[in-house]
């Protein structure tokens, strides 16, 4: 399935500014899948989100995560946050889903 964009980095494409807002998923080293949607735009952070897992669409982000972080920069709120580890099971009932920090205006 072919994308539009299919690699974008956390440079907005209007302005040459870095999204205002980070959102920052980091793995507890147990394979978990994310979603994370927003009411603006939203870039993975990463020079290459195709390798990191992470897919950009409109107003959300999606991917998986085993170690490590991945970092998604925002413009508007935090609309949704899904997190699952590899059985399916969402957060908060596994404690194996990886952490979301979420950080305005930096």
């Amino acid at each position: 399935m072919a994308r539009d964009n299919p690699v974008r980095t956390g440079v907005h494409s209007k302005t040459d500014e870095p999204l205002p807002n980070l959102v920052t998923i980091v793995g507890r080293g147990v394979p978990a899948s994310f979603e994370v949607t927003v009411d603006g735009e939203i870039e993975a952070e990463s020079d290459d989100p195709v390798s990191d897992t992470t897919i950009v669409s409109g107003s959300s982000a999606e991917g998986m995560i085993e170690v490590g972080v991945t970092r998604l920069r925002f413009s508007g709120e935090l609309a949704n946050v899904h997190l699952a580890d590899w059985n399916g099971t969402p957060a908060p009932e596994s404690a194996s889903t990886p952490s979301v920090h979420v950080e305005y205006n930096v």
